[in-house]
């Protein structure tokens, strides 16, 4: 993770986002009401309803604003359990339309998620899944820089430069290659400021897992969070270690979706 910089810490995230922005990041999962549990105790996340186009979804609300989602997978579909980021898009068709030409594959939708906006789901040519986000009622994450929300979004990829093209293309995002010898990085950049990265790690990438996105979801006290998210049930996959971004710790829920905890510097 390289020393990109996100929002300020507390603000709101109200207006619409410029297409290519993380603006949400959503979570398929067996058991929704032991996840639900799970993350509320991790991270003081509450739930309410949200669109059902997909079966049963909820929202989790920090302090009764919108930070992410968490539904159930058909019990007949073996998909991988993952959080999936959501970039926003004026036009979803007209997106996974490029999305198409551009060598991806578009797996589900585009499709209307009630009065919320309108999504797909997709992934790159290396096979990472992402979902798009045309919003309507519902523009996304509404707080970022607070314990509990999310923070970061990076693809660990086979080799960055070529994917990035692709979400270049798609997208319109400005790239910037990493200066540092040795490191296969690029940081994606929208109106000047840096917004997502792809972490290209060859032979590293883990075979099961293949290409993905990961997201980094911002903690106060990073060995606290880790006591806690053991005791819960979620297991530390990666210890905490310095970065240019703070402290950051790999871990997996009890269903075994991946996220990355990270203590911001103080």
């Amino acid at each position: 993770m390289t020393d990109a910089r996100g929002p300020a810490a507390g603000r709101g995230t109200s207006a619409r986002r410029t297409p290519g922005t993380p603006c949400w990041v959503s979570l398929m999962v067996h058991g929704p009401a032991a996840t639900q549990e799970f993350y509320g105790a991790l991270f003081g996340w509450e739930f309410r309803p949200g669109p059902q186009q997909l079966g049963p979804y909820v929202r989790a609300l920090l302090g009764g604003r919108e930070v992410a989602g968490v539904g159930r997978l058909p019990p007949d579909r073996h998909l991988p359990i993952a959080w999936t980021p959501y970039l926003a898009s004026d036009d979803v068709n007209r997106t996974a339309e490029t999305v198409r030409l551009c060598g991806g594959t578009v797996g589900v939708g585009p499709l209307d998620a009630a009065e919320a906006g309108r999504m797909a789901i997709c992934s790159d040519p290396a096979g990472a899944v992402f979902g798009l986000w045309q919003a309507a009622a519902h523009l996304g994450q509404a707080v970022t820089g607070e314990p509990g929300t999310p923070a970061w979004n990076e693809l660990a990829t086979f080799e960055a430069a070529g994917v990035a093209k692709f979400y270049e293309t798609v997208f319109g995002f400005e790239l910037e290659p990493s200066a540092t010898a040795g490191l296969d990085y690029v940081t994606l950049r929208l109106d000047g400021r840096p917004v997502a990265g792809i972490h290209g790690v060859g032979d590293a990438l883990p075979r099961e897992r293949g290409p993905h996105w990961m997201t980094y979801f911002q903690v106060a006290d990073i060995g606290e969070s880790l006591r806690r998210l053991t005791g819960l049930g979620g297991h530390v996959l990666e210890p905490a270690r310095d970065t240019f971004r703070g402290r950051v710790a790999l871990v997996a829920d009890p269903e075994g979706a991946r996220f990355s905890l990270l203590q911001s510097p103080r």
